[in-house]
């Protein structure tokens, strides 16, 4: 074997990133410790911390032995394969974006980005934003400074070079097309599928649900769906989400007592991102082209089982047995058809995570709008409650009572996540193109389904999404798994057959 200092370039690199790799896993992990267990008390400590290691993983990336040894392996192709070419390109993409934000910089936001989740949370406990505001505004400030970097750096405007680190090969270009779209023909939809809605009432599901009844109920979904527990955990936290790397993965759901759905299709919702990062191509772990290919790919495999298979007739029919026998719950409220009907009525709710998925988008538009003007220095920090209800008035038709309802209710902007709110958008229309080609590869997808047999089709996903890595783009990938180039059309086919055509059939017979 040779000596690390004497092997090509590339084996060089693959060195070096595979250090780069196991400090993104500490600090996932340490930040599912700082959401789940750590005392909100020690915010400051785990910033400091988490400063030191982005700092460490900055330097790695930005030594000038890595820039030498990419320059050499790029103008050596010849004697690589398909996939080291490709992750050439992105051990390069990621050392641009690396080299782009000084470390300093680095370092100031992963302090102000722990600051103010700790006091995200606590402005939620008070149901107050200007107990969040002050550090919203610290770390918009920093996020502002580092777009104009990295869009100097990547000839970008600063808002897409932000969309960029969540979703490479895309920008706010091709967001807008396909937001134009959904902003002509969601209105309409919604209306008429409220209007449908009315005349067929569906009784009222209620009821109190211990959270370790309601756990019970989550692990058992979760392990049909797939989820190894042997590698893997489900833990509470006020926002639920997916942390950490293939090989120990870690899900978070909130359980609500009146609402067993909620908690329930959160810890599907993140099962689909923990397979997707568990159906990375072993062979490239390790390695920046065995990353997921984006956040929009990302989501569209947690809302494809969330959305298209969770709140379909299938999966209801396999769920109604195991909600009587994990709550004990009977009577017609919960019978398969009105489960059904239940998880697909369509309001005009307040809250983006309880949104059902015709409403959905509307309410990734108004994020994606309002925090595109908060980078643009056009919306103060002070005025987003005000901004933000107005938009949810003249989008959705409704109001929101507090903050808690209004701009407090997502996490994202605290972690300076800006750029980040079109991957939701994007990743339901990605699944719903994928369902399409998955119907009709699957010809038995609906019984498998209604079953609890849900190995093919995640089998599915693993050969068609999961495998590809960071080998594709996203618009390469669709091409490949679906035969047509991502649009926006297969979501609204979606839609109207789920909630208009569908219903129709259902209130005819």
């Amino acid at each position: 074997m040779a000596h690390p200092m004497t092997a090509p370039p590339y084996k060089q690199l693959e060195q070096e990133f595979r250090r780069a790799h196991a400090f993104r896993g500490v600090i996932s992990l340490l930040r599912w410790d700082a959401a789940v267990m750590m005392p909100r008390g020690s915010s400051e400590v785990r910033g400091e911390q988490l400063a030191a290691l982005e700092t460490e993983l900055h330097q790695l990336l930005t030594q000038p032995k890595i820039t030498r040894l990419i320059d050499r392996a790029q103008a050596n192709t010849q004697t690589l394969d398909e996939w080291q070419i490709a992750n050439v390109r992105e051990m390069r993409r990621l050392r641009d974006l690396a080299i782009a934000t000084p470390a300093s910089l680095v370092s100031r936001l992963a302090v102000a980005t722990a600051r103010a989740e700790a006091a995200w949370l606590k402005a939620r406990a008070e149901n107050s934003f200007a107990v969040f505001a002050p550090h919203l505004e610290e770390v918009l400030m920093l996020v502002r400074d580092k777009a104009v970097l990295l869009g100097q750096a990547l000839s970008l405007s600063p808002y897409d070079a932000l969309v960029s680190e969540f979703n490479p090969g895309v920008n706010s270009q091709d967001i807008d097309a396909a937001f134009k779209q959904l902003s002509r023909s969601l209105p309409g939809l919604i209306r008429d599928a409220i209007a449908q809605q009315e005349t067929r009432p569906v009784l009222p599901i209620s009821g109190k649900f211990p959270a370790a009844k309601q756990r019970a109920l989550a692990v058992e979904t979760m392990k049909a769906l797939g989820f190894p527990f042997d590698i893997g955990r489900l833990d509470e936290s006020e926002h639920p989400f997916c942390e950490g790397v293939p090989g120990d993965i870690r899900v978070t759901t909130r359980f609500v007592p009146g609402d067993v759905f909620y908690g329930l299709f959160a810890a599907i919702h993140e099962t689909g991102h923990a397979l997707y990062e568990l159906g990375l191509p072993t062979p490239w772990l390790g390695q920046p082209v065995g990353r997921d290919r984006g956040m929009a790919l990302h989501e569209s495999q947690s809302l494809l089982l969330e959305m298209l298979i969770g709140r379909s007739r299938a999966f209801t029919q396999w769920l109604q047995p195991q909600l009587a026998r994990h709550l004990g719950v009977s009577g017609p409220e919960w019978a398969a058809d009105n489960i059904y009907a239940h998880l697909t009525r369509v309001r005009r709710s307040l809250i983006r995570v309880e949104a059902d998925e015709v409403t959905y988008p509307m309410h990734v538009l108004l994020r994606y709008e309002l925090e595109k003007r908060l980078v643009a220095g056009t919306l103060a920090v002070k005025d987003l409650p005000e901004a933000w209800n107005a938009s949810v008035e003249q989008r959705l038709g409704a109001h929101p009572r507090n903050d808690i309802e209004g701009c407090l209710q997502d996490i994202h902007w605290a972690w300076g996540a800006f750029g980040y709110f079109p991957s939701y958008a994007l990743g339901a229309m990605i699944a719903s193109q994928l369902g399409e080609a998955l119907r009709e590869e699957v010809p038995d997808f609906e019984e498998q389904v209604a079953r609890g047999e849900f190995g093919g089709i995640i089998g599915w996903l693993r050969g068609k999404v999961h495998v590809h890595g960071s080998r594709l783009s996203v618009q390469e990938l669709m091409q490949e798994a679906t035969g047509k180039p991502l649009s926006a059309g297969a979501l609204l086919r979606h839609l109207e057959a789920r909630y208009l055509e569908g219903a129709l059939s259902s209130a005819a017979a």
